[in-house]
């Protein structure tokens, strides 16, 4: 009878313990999803090439700094959706492949990121975002001129506008089926329920009419290849393409030789 109480006081505690860990896991989701780098108002971006910086108003209010690099002679536009982590003193270093090959690219920083205002609270607001962003851009850019470009977390939402829009194609680099689907992965012992962003890309790409073309690299460390990209290259259109990057990790995908020769036929 002891070992049987001493058994169920212990599996008390455990419960306990585990309710507690999957409460703090949903309200500090944020810190474990996003990484952003912080930028005071008064940074200087420097760069090479010619760029502009925006500062662009969400329907709250909220302002999101974002920059557009230009092409010496442009064909056309890249929305840019980057990755979790940094800023665009960062990210803005990708920027110089694609004027190289004729295209403008406009990348902006997440709320919270950078010098953006606000911060990351819902998945609706993070997509109401990216439209709101992407609606000012087409007052500039014909959208059939537009290529919506995602990376890692940016290939989610990047999909679900080219979902909802009509742009010329859609890329994505290292894309997840979806964040639950990730996070079973990552964490198979927290119930999928607790993850506020979902990001089902697998669902967005069914329904986008545009080309879309994935690169993917065989040895990513972080959004598993045999599973995620797979798993997508089934929700595709026939027309539509995977491009597997041998011994490719997730970082640097832009850098790769191999990528940069395919994006070059590509957008050309």
């Amino acid at each position: 009878m002891f070992i049987w109480k001493w058994l169920l006081k212990i599996s008390g505690i455990l419960a306990l313990l585990y309710i507690a860990v999957c409460i703090l896991v949903y309200f500090i989701q944020e810190r474990l999803l996003f990484f952003p780098e912080r930028l005071p108002q008064g940074y200087t971006f420097h760069f090479d090439g010619r760029f502009r910086e925006y500062e662009i108003a969400m329907k709250d209010g909220t302002k999101l700094n974002g920059l557009l690099f230009l092409a010496d002679t442009s064909k056309g536009l890249i929305f840019y959706l980057h990755g979790n982590a940094g800023s665009l003193a960062g990210w803005g270093e990708v920027a110089d492949t694609y004027t190289r090959l004729g295209y403008d690219i406009f990348i902006f920083d997440y709320r919270g990121y950078g010098k953006s205002e606000g911060k990351i609270s819902s998945e609706a607001q993070f997509h109401e975002d990216v439209q709101t962003i992407y609606d000012s851009i087409c007052r500039h850019y014909p959208e059939d001129s537009i290529t919506i470009l995602g990376y890692s977390l940016g290939t989610g939402p990047a999909a679900k506008l080219a979902a909802g829009n009509h742009p010329q194609r859609l890329i994505l680099q290292a894309p997840y089926y979806s964040l639950t689907d990730l996070g079973r992965h990552a964490y198979p012992f927290l119930p999928s329920f607790l993850l506020k962003y979902r990001f089902a890309t697998y669902q967005y790409i069914r329904q986008i009419k545009a080309p879309v073309v994935i690169f993917h690299g065989n040895q990513d460390e972080v959004i598993y290849y045999g599973s995620s990209a797979i798993k997508l290259k089934a929700c595709l259109k026939p027309a539509d393409t995977l491009i597997t990057l041998p011994g490719q990790g997730h970082n640097g995908i832009t850098d790769n030789p191999a990528y940069q020769a395919a994006i070059g036929k590509l957008l050309q």
